[in-house]
């Protein structure tokens, strides 16, 4: 599993196994929070199998989608890395494994492997850098265009590909989770999602979603 990881990417098997024997295995629930918006942000996770979501609490009581998860992500903070608490809420989508390791042990494992120090900074940069991206394409992109782009995204995080050339993404998410990450609402996306579905470019179910024409969802995205 730690292979998967790309901060890890390069160890020698020898060395995956001193890190791994820094990490704690843990299981939640469905349904579970693996941690808080406004807990201290005291460890990195690992998720080793299942599905999870990260969400942020609105002024208004709802919760809005920031960024789902799968095998090998990883994710939390540590004040090592500039995170004094939790800026979500992570919750178990399925049942779900994760690795988890402290600050002191991370510390440990930057001391020992100078080229995974070097990568942390570099994925917080591309963290920051996606995100202003990210906000930017909200603001001006059409919300069919908005959709068309989040489900290509779950396609390749989370996609299989069936004999006849869909996509399946097999997530329990709603039609407010979809809204949510592509910053709008969910009348606007199930019109759109109804409209593809009568056009045949997609199907879905209350577990899953099938993008049956990927190719026109990319010119849609593409806003063509």
């Amino acid at each position: 599993m730690l292979q998967q990881v790309p901060l890890l990417h390069g160890l020698s098997p020898r060395e995956l196994a001193s890190v791994d024997a820094r990490m704690t295995s843990l299981a939640w629930s469905e349904g579970q929070d693996l941690y808080a918006a406004g807990d201290p942000a005291e460890h990195l996770f690992v998720l080793a199998s299942g599905r999870a979501k990260a969400v942020h609490a609105t002024p208004d009581g709802d919760e809005h989608v920031v960024d789902l998860l799968a095998p090998g992500d990883l994710f939390g903070g540590l004040r090592l890395l500039g995170a004094n608490e939790h800026s979500e809420t992570v919750r178990a989508m399925t049942t779900i494994c994760a690795l988890r390791v402290d600050t002191g042990d991370f510390r440990k494992i930057l001391l020992e492997h100078p080229e995974v120090a070097v990568r942390a900074l570099e994925m917080t940069a591309d963290r920051l850098a996606q995100a202003r991206s990210s906000l930017s394409a909200r603001s001006l992109a059409p919300v069919p265009q908005r959709v068309a782009a989040v489900l290509l995204r779950l396609a390749r995080k989370f996609g299989q590909r069936t004999p006849d050339g869909a996509v399946l993404i097999q997530l329990p998410l709603s039609r407010a989770d979809i809204a949510s990450i592509a910053g709008s609402t969910p009348e606007s996306v199930s019109r759109a999602m109804s409209r593809w579905r009568t056009e045949g470019i997609i199907d879905s179910g209350r577990r899953w979603t099938e993008i049956r024409r990927p190719e026109r969802l990319e010119q849609i995205a593409a806003g063509q």
